[in-house]
């Protein structure tokens, strides 16, 4: 009995379609985790807070963040533009954190409760310092180096 012969020609067709969809498939995932965390152009969930970086400058030329009246006592607001994340743990101290979840790279979403929220699988980091409060991610938030200036609030 003889077996069947597929054309070199049609095998070549057949796997550059694999590799297509291969590379299509991969494209998806890195465009998930590219900006938002959020996939498919859906908006972030209710509560979360954006904005990028102000234009006004502070007064030594540097790029105002945010307004301390911006930032709730207990609370932060997300900077999705330069992906910072501000928080004010107790009146008068402002802290900063990149709002890149240490889990797998989604935009934290929200920030409440004392805890600073990713939408993507539920970690939870503090408020505070950027440690993890609730898992699945294992390491803090990265902190980024902010100043006030008067009631502005800038990087460096």
């Amino acid at each position: 009995m003889a077996e069947p012969s597929v054309p070199a020609s049609n095998r070549r067709a057949l796997l550059a379609c694999a590799g297509a969809a291969c590379a299509a498939a991969l494209a998806g995932c890195a465009r998930y985790n590219s900006s938002s965390g959020i996939a498919g152009g859906q908006s972030a969930p209710a509560g979360s807070s954006s904005g990028a970086a102000a234009s006004p400058a502070g007064s030594n030329g540097s790029t105002v963040l945010a307004k301390t009246s911006d930032i709730p006592v207990g609370g932060g607001k997300i900077l999705t533009g330069p992906k910072i994340v501000i928080t004010q743990p107790k009146a008068g101290s402002f802290k900063a954190f990149t709002a890149v979840c240490t889990h797998l790279g989604c935009t934290v979403g929200t920030v409440s409760g004392g805890t600073i929220n990713c939408p993507c699988h539920g970690s939870k980091f503090s408020v505070a310092n950027g440690s993890v409060v609730n898992g699945p991610a294992t390491s803090p938030l990265a902190p980024i180096s902010i100043k006030v200036q008067g009631t502005s609030i800038v990087q460096g």
